[in-house]
């Protein structure tokens, strides 16, 4: 039981060094991620929903979305925690449910939201998923919108964050992300006034990884980024077929088949076994 997944998740918000997270959304990013050393893997809600058709913000079937975790857990054997947005329910006993099959899928931990509204229906699905867990392990994110949809600013922001996740914490939340908090001194008063690990998400033009760590913050999310830059960069080579000036362009940044093609290869044989 101390090597399981869950354990090892736990401890990475405790290490000595930040957890840094990066964010898959298909089977192929989650084994990029495994296999360029990531200690975890995430998944973003946005990308996830983006990737099979959806727009984010809850418009995702939850029968779609269990299809795609199910094959990211079939081909990476890092600890996985799936981002659920608020539980696509306001239904606690739903979102509860919910909970209890992506563990059935393998999946170590969860990212739940509050979004706008108030912080106890946020605090009353958590205490669910606790209930109808009922002692099996599952690492709760609870996520707090004060920053990323600026309900305050100030100390009135940092005070209203620690109210709200010492909510979440009593409900049984094991951490705390704050998506939008780019301040270090911020996160510094913020860490220092509860007692949480706390997750923050990378943004452009914020200090270095580092600085935070120091100020206590202890693991960091990508987000959508990742999926936002392949894609990016797939707009872009696109334009280079149309019209057709050059074949170097389109290969350049490319992985070549066999390693794309020999690591699925390789999780199919390690799933026989």
């Amino acid at each position: 039981m101390n090597n399981s997944p869950f354990n090892t998740f736990t401890q990475l918000h405790q290490a000595a060094a930040p957890l840094v997270l990066p964010n898959a959304w298909d089977a192929a990013s989650a084994l990029l991620c495994q296999n360029t050393g990531a200690l975890a893997v995430g998944t973003s809600s946005a990308a996830v929903a983006w990737s099979l058709g959806y727009a984010d913000g809850g418009a995702l079937p939850v029968e779609e979305h269990l299809h795609a975790i199910a094959r990211i857990a079939r081909v990476t054997s890092l600890p996985l925690t799936v981002d659920i947005e608020d539980g696509y329910s306001q239904n606690p006993e739903e979102i509860a449910e919910l909970a209890c099959k992506m563990v059935k899928l393998g999946v170590v931990g969860i990212n739940i939201e509050e979004g706008r509204g108030i912080p106890e229906p946020l605090s009353e699905k958590i205490h669910a998923i606790r209930k109808a867990l009922n002692g099996r392990p599952l690492f709760i994110n609870a996520r707090t919108d004060v920053y990323l949809n600026a309900l305050a600013s100030g100390d009135k922001a940092i005070n209203m964050c620690i109210e709200r996740l010492e909510l979440y914490k009593s409900a049984g939340a094991d951490s705390g992300f704050v998506p939008g908090l780019a301040a270090v001194e911020e996160a510094r008063s913020l860490a220092a006034g509860i007692n949480l690990p706390l997750n923050i998400m990378l943004l452009p033009g914020m200090a270095p990884v580092s600085e935070f760590f120091a100020a206590g913050i202890k693991r960091f999310s990508t987000g959508p980024a990742l999926f936002q830059s392949v894609y990016g960069h797939l707009n872009e080579s696109l334009k280079q077929l149309t019209p057709v000036k050059s074949n170097t362009d389109l290969f350049s940044k490319a992985l070549d088949y066999s390693t794309l093609n020999s690591a699925f290869i390789k999780e199919a044989y390690r799933e026989a076994i």
